[in-house]
């Protein structure tokens, strides 16, 4: 099953590499159109929830992942891609609409990162790791979900800053965790 460790540090790292990238533009390019965030949001949690769904039906061929590990990717992944879809093909949403929605997927998703640090059997670093991002993701989606009158530019920059803080944090786990399977080969 190191197949399965090799391609969930490949998911974890590419994961990284797209909030990262998704931060930036957000950051460096604040004064987006509400329908251009919603596109670059939506491509975003899309991709997001495809590589969750494939590190998902890994883990269920995975015996040594908890049933917990298993259900949470896939359903983390099956909620982002809901509503990367659901924005795709509505952009028109109101900004009340897309704090909501955003918010609620990073709570969970947060949610789902710390019970996964928490219960899953890795290696410290590991856990360490996917509990701060989770707990980081938690907050941003708190602040998104408490500050609602921060609008437009405030609004962008949260999300964007949140991403530019986890992206790295990602990559630094997907990293280890390849280093860790080397290790175990």
């Amino acid at each position: 099953m190191e197949s399965s460790m090799t391609v969930n540090g490949g998911s974890v790292t590419l994961r990284g590499v797209l909030a990262t990238l998704f931060g930036i533009a957000a950051v460096f390019w604040p004064g987006l159109t509400l329908k251009t965030f919603i596109y670059l949001f939506s491509a975003f949690i899309l991709v997001n929830g495809l590589i969750d769904l494939v590190a998902g039906i890994g883990h269920v061929l995975d015996t040594k992942k908890s049933i917990l590990a298993r259900v949470f990717t896939l359903l983390g992944g099956l909620l982002e891609i809901g509503v990367g879809v659901y924005l795709l093909r509505h952009p028109q949403v109101t900004f009340a609409t897309l704090i909501l929605l955003i918010g609620f997927v990073l709570i969970i998703r947060g949610v789902f990162e710390v019970v996964g640090g928490l219960f899953e059997d890795t290696p410290g670093s590991h856990r360490i790791l996917l509990v701060i991002v989770g707990l980081l993701t938690v907050l941003a989606g708190i602040v998104v979900l408490f500050q609602p009158v921060s609008a437009g530019v405030a609004f962008v920059w949260i999300i964007g800053l949140y991403a530019l803080i986890t992206g790295p944090l990602l990559i630094a786990l997907g990293f280890e965790m390849n280093k860790q399977n080397k290790l175990v080969r």
